[in-house]
């Protein structure tokens, strides 16, 4: 934490203004209070980095006011002034938590030194409360990824070779299925544990704001810029960015992500200056992104430079049998945060739980077995406290036509997407439907393109065309011409 924001409190006027003075010119923003209740009353409106408190005060002393702060705001750090510099008032301020005092009358020189030393000591700890809260999750993680089951074997054995590397990797899956979690156990598996894990959902920011939260700015780069703004590069600096939904980043930001991995150096928005960065790139996506790269609504060679090493989180349904345990967890989990009493479900429960499609993924069975387990009256959940699931259950079951699994499947997909920035969506879904039917039938027709044209009902030439538009593994078919 950088200090911005200085409250001062003294009940003579030349010392306000002459801090006041010094303070605004070097950019700090300032607040001034000639009572220990007017400064109480601005604490408890603003938040303070730093505040500068005079020890005697009508009505509320300095040292009052500094119990007060510890009580209700223990983030601020705390300088006392005092015209007498005897041992008690030292050893009061000290014992009661100020960060330092000073003398009256005292030298600008000496309180910028003590402003500075608060500086450093409050970057250290804010350093050591993020590694806490890092080693914390880190030391949970088993516990957090729940699953045994042979696709996730698979998913922690790539996991395990890679971690220990600088790699790049591209996480890709359906909404829900734990991309971040995943991100955060190749961090914590790295060399760089004990540095920044630093998150970013490219989706949840506004176009116009995404390279701002990227890059950082400078001061007066743009309307509304009144400070210096460190951005998330920065932020994560020696340590791993993860950039969530990779896919929704604008093509011409994209330009800008290609150069910094490239070069591994950063401008922030209105600077002149390059400033070299050390930071490991995560990246995920729940969209085709071989597909956006030949729609050419992402760039090839960022593509490829992302996905060095590729890692494909399976959906729930391909992994029902860890559905058990990961309905055990959030039981466990709803009994902590909320005191539900439910420590359980029943063998039916369990069964309407393994037949579900869960769309929504581990994000949709977390929410639902928390929802009946604030709901339902019962230790043990039965049957009746997932009525919600019965009407996709019992849709998916009376209609199994070609087209209404496809109506099924595509309304589950479409359900997890964004549809405020799509403007392409027929084509998309035309797109993903052309390459798995046009392989089925080449794989029927041992890749006798002739055939296959004639079957699909489109001239031979059309579907060469497509093959190659669509990035179709000829050889794969093992494709006559």
């Amino acid at each position: 934490m950088s200090i911005k924001r200085i409250l001062v409190a003294d009940d003579e006027d030349s010392i306000r203004w002459v801090l006041s003075k010094a303070f605004s010119k070097r950019d700090y923003q300032v607040d001034l209070a000639s009572t220990g209740t007017d400064a109480l009353e601005l604490s408890r409106k603003n938040a303070y980095d730093l505040a500068i408190l005079d020890i005697k005060m009508p009505g509320m002393s300095g040292l009052d006011l500094l119990a007060r702060l510890q009580q209700e705001s223990p983030r601020t750090l705390v300088v006392i002034m005092t015209a007498e510099s005897s041992m008690k008032n030292a050893v009061e301020a000290m014992k009661g938590g100020a960060y330092d005092y000073i003398t009256k009358p005292f030298d600008l020189d000496a309180l910028d030194a003590i402003i500075l030393k608060a500086q450093k000591a409050s970057t250290i700890s804010d350093e050591v409360t993020r590694l806490k809260a890092e080693l914390k999750d880190h030391y949970q993680l088993d516990r957090t990824i729940i699953g045994q089951s042979q696709p996730m074997q698979t998913v922690y054995k790539v996991l395990g070779k890679i971690a220990p590397s600088d790699v790049t990797v591209l996480i890709s899956g359906e909404s829900g299925t734990g991309k971040e979690l995943i991100a955060r156990a190749i961090h914590f598996n790295s060399p760089r544990l004990g540095k920044p894990f630093v998150a970013l959902n490219c989706a949840a920011i506004p176009r116009d704001l995404l390279e701002s939260e990227l890059f950082g700015h400078e001061k007066g780069a743009f309307t509304g810029a009144t400070e210096r703004k460190i951005g998330k590069f920065e932020q994560a600096n020696g340590g791993t960015l993860f950039l969530d939904e990779i896919g929704d980043m604008p093509l011409e930001l994209q330009v800008k992500m290609l150069r910094v991995l490239q070069e591994k150096e950063i401008t922030r928005t209105g600077g002149s200056n390059s400033l070299k960065i050390d930071v490991r790139i995560v990246a995920a996506t729940n969209q085709d992104l071989k597909a956006q790269v030949r729609q050419k609504l992402f760039r090839e060679d960022l593509f490829y430079r992302l996905n060095v090493v590729p890692l494909e989180l399976p959906p729930l349904r391909e992994r029902r049998d860890d559905i058990p345990a990961l309905v055990e967890h959030f039981l466990k989990r709803a009994q902590g945060e909320h005191r539900t009493q439910a420590a359980g479900v029943t063998a039916s429960a369990m069964q309407k739980l393994r037949e579900h499609s869960w769309p929504g993924n581990i994000r949709e069975l977390e929410n639902t077995i928390q929802r009946a387990a604030l709901l339902s009256p019962n230790v043990l959940l039965g049957s009746e406290d997932f009525q919600d699931l019965e009407a996709t259950g019992e849709a998916e079951r009376s209609d199994t036509s070609l087209e209404g699994l496809i109506a099924t499947k595509l309304k589950n997909s479409l359900a997890q997407m964004d549809f405020q920035e799509m403007d392409n969506l027929y084509e998309m879904v035309l797109h993903q439907m052309e390459r798995p039917l046009i392989n089925i039938v080449l794989e029927r027709t041992r890749g006798n393109q002739v055939r296959t044209a004639e079957i699909l009902g489109i001239n031979r030439n059309t579907l060469r065309k497509k093959i190659k538009t669509l990035g179709i593994d000829v050889k794969r078919n093992g494709v006559n011409s």
